[in-house]
């Protein structure tokens, strides 16, 4: 693929523009919560704050390993569809472009799609104990929670179609999946000021879609 480096640029972008959505960002300290399984007290509290940053950190790592192992997977199934199509390389670009100013005019509300709003999640009423539990919840996260990442996600995916090998769908999903999780993590470990910054942000949430 030429010009991997901005391809993986783009694909990281779209990965942190996920996490900025409206459906995602407000609701970062109940999913930190939930994979730690520390409640919003003991994670914004002054005490004990190393077991507390070193639980989050462990939690909160395997959390994004989770949904970035499904990402990533799409990615590699996405390129290896579109190697089978490889005859139709051409219409499949063209398909998947225009596409992607479909889910671009989605996103920005110019159109509203009911079944595009409709989602698949596991409520699940606690976490699933230990480590692993941290891992599933994000694997359910990737699975289900399409509103909130489905457009941006579908975009990376038809691209990915039209990349040469599975390694270049791999590379872009991992990128994807690293703009999303990166400032997750860092909005995990700093969740203070996360919470005393969000107020200001609440207004600018429909210029960000």
């Amino acid at each position: 693929m030429d010009g991997t480096a901005p391809s993986l640029a783009i694909a990281f972008s779209a990965g942190f523009l996920s996490f900025v959505s409206p459906c995602v960002l407000p609701l970062v300290p109940a999913y930190v919560s939930f994979v730690t399984g520390l409640s919003l007290d003991e994670l914004t509290r002054g005490h004990d704050r190393y077991r507390v940053k070193w639980t989050t950190l462990k939690n909160s790592l395997l959390f994004i390993a989770g949904f970035s192992t499904v990402f990533i997977l799409f990615g590699a199934s996405a390129t290896f569809i579109g190697q089978l199509l490889l005859t139709y390389q051409r219409e499949v670009r063209w398909i998947g472009g225009g596409l992607i100013v479909f889910f671009g005019l989605y996103v920005m509300g110019v159109f509203n799609v009911q079944f595009l709003m409709a989602d698949k999640r596991f409520h699940l009423q606690g976490r699933p104990a230990g480590y692993l539990g941290s891992y599933l919840v994000g694997v359910a996260f990737a699975a289900g929670w399409t509103p909130c990442v489905g457009p941006i996600l579908g975009s990376i995916l038809l691209y990915a179609s039209t990349t040469n090998s599975v390694g270049q769908g791999v590379q872009l999903l991992a990128a994807y999946s690293l703009g999303l999780g990166l400032p997750l993590l860092v909005t995990a470990l700093g969740l203070n000021t996360f919470l005393s910054r969000m107020k200001a942000v609440g207004p600018l949430m429909p210029a960000v879609n």
